[in-house]
């Protein structure tokens, strides 16, 4: 699509909602300053690529058709939401507010991320920032384009680092068993490897990008325990959820314990020594102030956690 057509769909959508608020064609024309026949030629336009009749002509006032309602709220909806972008962007090209993408894991959302954002936000509140909730195996690139300036992600064990990205540590997040709290096992102060041979094991994030599911398998095989997998879950809000209602157990870190649900069990496991740790990473070569901002904010947040 040209920009002549966006330009002349936007030119009908705006017609169309200003003649639904007026409930007159002839009046929303008055309120534009454009001829009845022009408002109404565009309509015909948007009715005709839609293929049906938003309005019902024959009903005064005008009345919107079953598709009119349907259509009218969600275009509505659009418009204003175009405006208010239109606006910050026009604010941020003047200089008069700035800009910061934030990438993140969710699993941070327990922890350094509501926090982080919260205090970012008192202390710059004309900057727009915005979260992106991003796998970690995605960030990168995400970066590189310009889509994200930070990212937050999770590793573990040793990974290979890319040479344009710097990579601050923030957190070294002990892997612990998540169960359900009604489970026999949800007494015990600490589990082994061989208790995940009792209870169903959950696996994710579900993304082919993702290696954090393998790596965690791959650990309770190296111990000599083979789980039971039973439910592939998108995140680790869904795969908590899972544990929650009874399904079976999984793996997170331990900042995964706070702000969390009342039905599951959060438990060390015996002899599983291994991190899953939490990085800060940005381009190397950064023209915006506002990283370092947020880069100095996330790391007080960060030793806060440890």
């Amino acid at each position: 699509m040209n920009l002549s057509s966006i330009f002349m769909n936007l030119k009908q959508f705006r017609y169309f909602c200003e003649t639904v608020e007026s409930r007159s064609g002839k009046i929303a024309a008055q309120k534009l300053f454009i001829a009845p026949t022009a408002i109404s030629m565009q309509i015909s336009q948007l009715e005709e690529a839609l293929g049906g009749q938003l309005l019902n002509r024959g009903s005064r006032p005008m009345d919107l058709t079953p598709l009119g309602k349907f259509f009218y709220p969600r275009i509505k909806e659009f418009l204003n939401n175009l405006d208010k972008l239109t606006e910050e962007a026009k604010e941020i090209a003047k200089g008069n507010k700035g800009w910061l993408s934030v990438g993140f894991v969710r699993s941070t959302i327990f922890s350094i991320i509501p926090n982080s954002v919260r205090e970012f936000r008192e202390e710059h509140p004309d900057i727009k920032i915005d979260l992106v909730e991003l796998l970690s195996d995605h960030q990168i690139e995400s970066i590189r384009k310009g889509l994200i300036h930070i990212g937050l992600i999770r590793h573990i064990g040793n990974f290979e680092k890319e040479d344009d990205i710097d990579y601050l540590l923030l957190i070294r997040d002990p892997l612990i068993a998540a169960i359900p709290k009604t489970h026999y096992l949800a007494k015990n102060t600490v589990l082994s490897a061989s208790d995940f041979n009792k209870i169903p094991f959950i696996s994710y994030p579900n993304d082919p990008a993702s290696n954090f599911s393998r790596i965690v398998i791959n650990l309770l095989k190296e111990l000599g325990q083979m789980p039971i997998l039973r439910h592939n879950a998108q995140e680790i809000h869904t795969a908590l959820g899972l544990v929650g209602s009874g399904l079976g157990a999984t793996v997170v870190g331990k900042s995964a314990m706070q702000n969390n649900r009342a039905d599951v069990k959060f438990i060390p496991i015996e002899n599983f020594n291994t991190y899953s740790d939490i990085y800060l990473i940005s381009k190397k070569q950064n023209e915006n102030i506002l990283v370092e901002y947020f880069k100095e904010i996330i790391i007080a947040q960060s030793t806060s956690h440890k």
